[in-house]
């Protein structure tokens, strides 16, 4: 068998199942709240910044509006956000926290050192993880990109 086709040899597989993982680790904490992981994503955003348009979070989240649209109608209905169509483009949303979003930050508060606690990682390790997922994710969306065009 070719030695590059080996399930140990992919580094696909690795950052699939760690994704998984992770966001399994994060499930029992956002229970709690009521959310998924993509929604905390959304609210993460919108804690730091009020409010974005659909087309802003895709480009945070990576993802498409097809994706987000539903995602966003269930926050909508669970009191988290608003959606506002712009009265200049009714094709821009506009996607604003609710009070009830914003009081969910301070609880989220905590997550991120459980997450620590329970990974065994210190701040120094998780950063050096990071960057070097980043640069890889840069580089996949940059030829993403290229390949579109």
């Amino acid at each position: 068998m070719n030695e590059n086709l080996k399930l140990e040899n992919q580094l696909c597989f690795p950052l699939y199942a760690l994704s998984r993982q992770i966001t399994t680790l994060y499930r029992p904490y956002l229970d709690k709240f009521g959310i998924t992981y993509p929604q905390f994503l959304v609210l993460l955003i919108l804690w730091e910044h009020s409010s974005a348009t659909v087309k802003q979070l895709g480009e945070h989240l990576l993802l498409d509006s097809g994706t987000l649209t539903p995602l966003l109608k269930r926050m909508e209905a669970g009191g988290l956000i608003t959606r506002t169509r712009s009265a200049e483009d009714e094709r821009v949303v506009r996607i604003s926290i609710t009070d009830k979003g914003k009081l969910l930050e301070k609880e989220a508060e905590k997550i991120p050192s459980l997450m620590k606690q329970q990974l065994g990682m210190d701040d120094h390790q998780l950063a050096e993880m990071r960057e070097q997922i980043n640069k890889i994710l840069a580089i996949a969306c940059h030829k993403k990109k290229i390949e579109k065009i």
